[in-house]
């Protein structure tokens, strides 16, 4: 081998020795996600400062799931029963309309097909032994739009009472919580 292809293999080498020690990593899995010690994270229920009936019990449920179905952790309802603690605060929501579906022959009113929600948070994760602060937002926002299902709709469900049809529409509503749910777990397990 001539000094040129000995000096092109020694700087490949280098590159490839660098380009591993780079840091990337599959998220939530890399050496910056949650302290080694966290094995355990207890989620007790939200706190609920909105009028929306249920949402903490909602948003708890769809956020226990998505850390046991995306995370190692184990998860526990007793603050005292985990490692770290994960708390929350609903502070906000509010569901606009976007589309609106137009009177027919049988309906004489407008009604809403697609809804945006727009819910801030509170949340904190704190390590149970040292009181340690490992994620703190207090104005975590989730925003989406959701399709409402408008069969079997009545013409007074217009824009008057659009958070009633989308608190009866067990589908959208399930489908927030869990967006908001993957949103969460995600913050708090990448973003440490």
């Amino acid at each position: 081998m001539n000094l040129y292809g000995l000096r092109c293999t020694l700087v490949c080498m280098a590159l490839i020795v660098l380009a591993g020690g780079c840091g990337y990593h599959i998220a939530g899995h890399g050496p910056d996600a949650l302290p080694k010690s966290i094995h355990v994270i207890a989620v007790p229920i939200m706190e609920n400062k909105t009028n929306t009936f249920k949402i903490e019990q909602r948003l708890t449920d769809a956020t226990i799931h998505e850390f046991l179905a995306k995370t190692r952790y184990k998860i526990v309802s007793d603050p005292n029963g985990g490692d770290a603690v994960l708390t929350g605060k609903v502070l906000s929501l509010e569901i606009l309309p976007l589309l609106f579906q137009t009177p027919t022959a049988t309906t004489t009113t407008e009604q809403a097909t697609a809804m945006m929600v727009t819910m801030k948070c509170e949340v904190t994760l704190t390590e149970r032994d040292t009181d340690k602060v490992l994620y703190h937002m207090d104005n975590f926002v989730f925003r989406n739009e959701y399709q409402l299902a408008t069969a079997g709709q009545t013409s007074n469900e217009s824009r008057g009472n659009i958070e009633e049809i989308f608190q009866e529409n067990e589908p959208a509503f399930d489908r927030m919580a869990q967006d908001f749910a993957s949103r969460l777990v995600a913050a708090v397990t990448e973003n440490y």
